[in-house]
Order: structure tokens, then sequence, then C-alpha cells
């Protein structure tokens, strides 16, 4: 059950995430402090939508993001879009400080129509620092629009990062996807699964890459890498995350780690910068 200060933290969440009123854009910060208007740690928020848009970035920890279609993982310095109007799920593990902006629909019109991860340029990162100085601000100024206006076109341009775990609609690949995700050290041929499935295994192959955009081994992957991220986060050895998700060795699980994300587990997750 909530806190009174996690109430008043999702009431107030709430009150500016479905405001079709005030600014274009709203701007916040959080953290893990008590005194924070918007509290962050770890904890998880239930299935809602909201009326605006949001862009949100943590500074360390990790979220991760459900939807009805898929899920997002949202590692430290990466933002994270949600389009209005998506029903949606989160967890956060351990994020220590980050930020956010809320954008009525029609601001939003520029962005993706889906939820997305995102890089993060110096350049937004500041904007949005100067945004949380006018968040309480019912109307903007000139200058104020001006800010915003730059704000969305970096939005806009930030590289797409494929951090997105898509699940199938049919119900008998939702099944092997779904075992999958409960045993991710499961190494059961392409064959083994799509019979136990009842297909063949041209069809699974077929479906399955029809359905997520991806083939099966490279949607085995990307899970295991999205429960690799939420583990480590989590404060689990690198040699524990290696055995549950079925490697061989630790070294062959960082070398997988090093092509997807570009560093070692540990330099991944050690990397800080100054809060906003």
């Amino acid at each position: 059950m909530a806190t009174p200060a996690e109430s008043e933290t999702v009431l107030a969440l709430r009150d500016l995430s479905d405001r079709a009123d005030g600014p274009a854009l709203v701007a916040f910060w959080g953290s893990e402090a008590a005194q924070s208007e918007f509290r962050l740690g770890t904890r998880e928020y239930g299935w809602h939508r909201h009326l605006r848009g949001q862009f949100f970035c943590i500074e360390n920890g990790l979220v991760h993001v459900r939807t009805r279609h898929g899920s997002w993982i949202l590692p430290p310095h990466r933002a994270g879009w949600l389009p209005p109007g998506i029903e949606h799920k989160v967890s956060i593990s351990g994020a220590l400080s980050g930020w956010g902006v809320m954008l009525t629909p029609a601001a939003s019109g520029g962005l993706p129509p889906e939820p997305r991860v995102l890089g993060v340029s110096e350049l937004l990162r500041a904007l949005v620092r100067r945004a949380t100085s006018w968040s309480q601000a019912e109307h903007l100024l000139p200058e104020q629009e001006r800010v915003v206006a730059v704000l969305l076109d970096e939005m806009r341009l930030a590289p797409h990062e494929p951090l997105h775990l898509p699940m199938p609609s049919d119900r008998r690949l939702l099944r092997v996807a779904t075992a999958l995700l409960a045993q991710p050290a499961d190494a059961r041929t392409l064959a083994s699964l799509a019979g136990e499935a009842g297909l063949s295994e041209r069809t699974l192959r077929r479906l399955f890459l029809a359905e997520t955009g991806m083939s099966l081994q490279q949607w085995r992957q990307q899970a295991r890498l999205t429960l690799a991220l939420e583990r480590l986060a989590g404060g689990d050895a690198v040699n524990d995350v290696a055995e549950a998700l079925g490697y061989a060795t630790p070294s062959n699980f960082i070398a997988m780690f090093r092509k997807a994300f570009g560093d070692s587990p540990a330099r991944y997750f050690s990397r800080r910068r100054e809060p906003l």
C-alpha cells in the first residue's frame, strides 16, 4: 500500500499529466529524497495512462516500461517516450535522480506515435533543466516558448536506441515468448519450441518475424539483455546473471553485453553525471 507521501506524488503527477490546459510543456525533476515532489527510488506504478505524452530520463538505476504490445528498458541517460493515451505500467529500480517533461497531445504531434527509448544530448538535458525552473507557470513567456520549440526539435532528432522487447499477439507465439521470459536459460531449439506451440518450425519462424519484427533468435537475445539490465540494476553479481541467463561462462555474457551496449556491465552501470 502506498504511503501518504507516495499517494501525494501519484496525485501530483496525475494532475500534471492529465491537464489539457496550461503550458504545452511542463518539466519536472525527481529524486529518492523524502522531500522530493516526484519520488523515485525503487517502486512500481500499476496500469494507467496519461492525457499528456511523457518524455523522461533517469540519472542512475533502471526503469522498465511495459505496454500491452511490448516492453522498453530505460537505463541511465536514455530517455523514454510515451505518447499520449498509451496504457502502461512502470517499474523503477534504484533510481536516485531523474527528470521528465509532459506534453499536450498537440505538442506531441511531431514525435513518434509509439513508445521509444532515445539517446539524450547535452543540449536536450540543459534545455530540460532550464524548463524545470518555470514548471509552475500557467502561461509561458515568448522566450520560454522558444526554449520549448528547441527542446521539441531535440526530442525529434534524438537517436532511437534498440531497447524494445515486442510481444507477439498470437496466443501460440505468446505462450512461447512467455515461457522464454520465465526461463531465460532455456536452450531448446526452434523445432522443439514450435512443436510445443503446435506449429511447424517454418510457421513459427514466419509468424514470429511478422508479429515482432525479429527472428526468434534475435528476440531471445533481446529478452536476455532486458532481463540482464534489470538484474544488474538490482545489484545482482555478473556471475549470477550470466548463469541465470544460460551463458556457459561470465566472459561469454560480458562479451554479449559489450557488443550490445559498448561497455562491460561494470562500466555501463558505473557511469554517472552530475544531477540536474
